[in-house]
């Protein structure tokens, strides 16, 4: 096996929170206001019974995703499959990228040109993308302890400042800006096409699903609690402040006195980022490679990165556009992949071997 259930499980954790700190809190505030949680809550339920449904099919046999398949429609259609997946995990590493650019460039180098700062990227994805599910488990253990120390020192710094009566009334914005809001961000929610992925790559054991299901809910709950203090700090005013992660602790009193401390934690945070956006960008390279039976990434790896570098480079002055076909139209994808796909898994052929 490449991969331990541990490593799954601090994956579903630190990387389901990481991928939604940045401009998924300003999209959900502006949507629905004080309501912001319950579109993210909606998502992240129904997303938590695929993840559960993924984990109890791990305990039902020791097939991938593949093998199923392979054993059910024949060798053809699993690669066809595999190929419709690259494409969705390729869209889904796009908007990401485009927002770790912006990032980037506004809170740590704003005086030098964009792309200039974000070029070491690509060169890291590439390398990291050319790497196993083995270097993806390994990096995991790397981000769970550097995720939860800083999620919690920002939680520490920003508390005091929340003004909890921000968040009422609740209940008031209508039901379809809710899940029209919802289905917006479903490029959000691909962490069920993650364990997809990882379904036969790791050996079960009894209580594993409940394991995984919780790391979930975990992450989850961050996410969740996330946004309350970024709207309890805010309010109305919330709309307008972009990169989420970087504004709720800058009212920490120590910064009058000592300076911004608290770049240095997102600076270490940057490092559970960048790793939760590149996974997208490792999983396409494999089910690439999986459908053009190589077993070296490196090739792939590289043609994979420079059609993503591509599109950024390209339409990196109409992030607006991007984000409007993303939110209007992708969700549509999305949900297929990370919804319809998982659960029609129960349906094929299981037998184990």
């Amino acid at each position: 096996m490449k991969i331990s259930v541990r490593q799954i499980c601090f994956i579903m954790f630190a990387y389901t929170a990481a991928t939604k700190l940045l401009l998924f809190p300003t999209v959900l505030s502006l949507d629905c206001g004080r309501d912001l949680l319950l579109p993210a809550l909606i998502n992240f339920v129904i997303c938590g019974i695929v993840v559960w449904s993924l984990s109890y099919l791990s305990s039902r046999t020791e097939k991938t995703f593949f093998q199923l398949l392979e054993g059910t429609f024949g060798n053809v259609f699993a690669r066809i499959i595999y190929a419709l997946f690259a494409v969705m995990f390729m869209f889904a590493a796009v908007l990401p990228v485009f927002e770790q650019k912006q990032y980037v460039h506004a809170i740590f180098y704003d005086t030098t040109p964009s792309f200039t700062v974000f070029l070491p990227f690509f060169v890291f994805s590439v390398y990291a993308a050319s790497k196993k599910f083995t270097n993806i488990g390994r990096c995991a253990d790397i981000c769970m302890p550097i995720f939860t120390v800083c999620i919690f020192a920002i939680f520490a710094m920003s508390f005091l400042e929340v003004e909890w009566g921000n968040l009422m009334p609740m209940f008031r914005t209508p039901a379809n800006r809710i899940f029209g809001s919802s289905l917006g961000t479903a490029y959000s929610f691909v962490e069920p096409c993650w364990l997809l992925m990882f379904m036969g790559h790791y050996k079960y054991k009894k209580g594993d699903a409940a394991k995984i299901t919780f790391s979930y809910a975990g992450g989850a709950a961050a996410v969740l609690l996330f946004l309350a203090v970024f709207y309890g700090i805010y309010g109305a005013i919330t709309p307008s402040r972009t990169f989420a992660l970087a504004r709720i602790s800058l009212f920490f009193p120590a910064i009058e006195t000592m300076g911004r401390i608290d770049l240095i934690l997102l600076l270490v945070m940057e490092i559970v980022m960048l790793f939760a956006v590149v996974l997208n960008i490792q999983l396409a390279v494999h089910c690439i490679a999986s459908v053009i039976g190589v077993s070296g990434y490196g090739p792939v790896s590289l043609a994979v990165n420079l059609a993503i570098g591509a599109v950024v480079v390209f339409t990196s002055n109409m992030y607006q556009d991007v984000y409007t076909v993303y939110f209007k139209w992708l969700w549509i994808m999305f949900i297929a992949f990370a919804v319809a796909f998982p659960l029609l898994a129960w349906t094929l052929k299981r037998r184990r071997e």
